[in-house]
């Protein structure tokens, strides 16, 4: 594995990575700088918070050839709710956007190591995803997965979820981090990576507010 786990907003702390840190053929950096800047949407006071959190779960080592993210978004929820909904590896469907469909196998047990078979609405650069659940702790609310199958563009796509609470005043909400780690396509840039998979987890971050957030009034929407 890559990742290095032992074991009302949203935005993102993109890979900025100075010549220095350019690895040479195949050797591999770690992604500081998703401690380097405050994700938009969040307070340099929530994120200071957040910092360890984001070096135990949200750091990558990356050869060259890949890039990585950090995206945040707010809910104005208490954790659990936004966990209840993020923890379900077998119903992705339920807060994330393009997804037609879910399958996973009979009996299925959510467990390391289980997959899923996720097909994707078209009018997308991708058609199947096989991915496999790599990190799931209710204690402390992460979720990690795997891409390791499919038809689609982001190969060796790998992710992680975590969802956290903060008070203040006595009023509590959570923030949710979600990191990845992926190839850049041939004839595309770092930047061009990015800003498709970024695009996707705001949507899908956003999403997540709406409904756990809805949740928390008694909505039945």
């Amino acid at each position: 594995m890559e990742k290095d786990y032992s074991g009302e907003g949203d935005g993102e702390v993109s890979a900025v990575v100075t010549e220095q840190q350019q690895p040479n053929s195949d050797e591999t950096y770690l992604t500081t700088y998703h401690l380097a800047a405050t994700p938009s949407g969040l307070t340099q006071d929530e994120f200071d918070e957040l910092r360890d959190l984001v070096a135990e779960f949200h750091m990558y080592k990356l050869s060259r050839g890949r890039c990585s993210s950090l995206l945040a978004q707010r809910v104005q929820a208490p954790p659990d709710a936004v966990w209840s909904i993020v923890r379900r590896f077998d119903k992705p469907q339920s807060y994330k956007h393009f997804i037609k469909s879910c399958t996973v196998s009979e009996g299925f047990t959510m467990k390391l190591g289980c997959t899923r078979e996720v097909n994707v609405i078209s009018g997308l650069p991708a058609d199947t995803s096989k991915e496999r659940l790599d990190i799931h702790d209710d204690e402390r609310r992460v979720i990690g997965f795997s891409i390791i199958g499919g038809e689609h563009r982001l190969r060796n796509y790998r992710s992680v979820t975590s969802v956290h609470q903060l008070e203040r005043d006595g009023k509590i909400w959570s923030v949710v981090l979600e990191s990845y780690a992926v190839d850049v396509p041939p004839g595309n840039t770092e930047e061009d990576a990015r800003l498709f998979a970024d695009t996707v987890v705001k949507l899908n971050l956003q999403k997540l507010a709406s409904i756990a957030e809805a949740m928390n009034r008694g909505d039945n929407r």
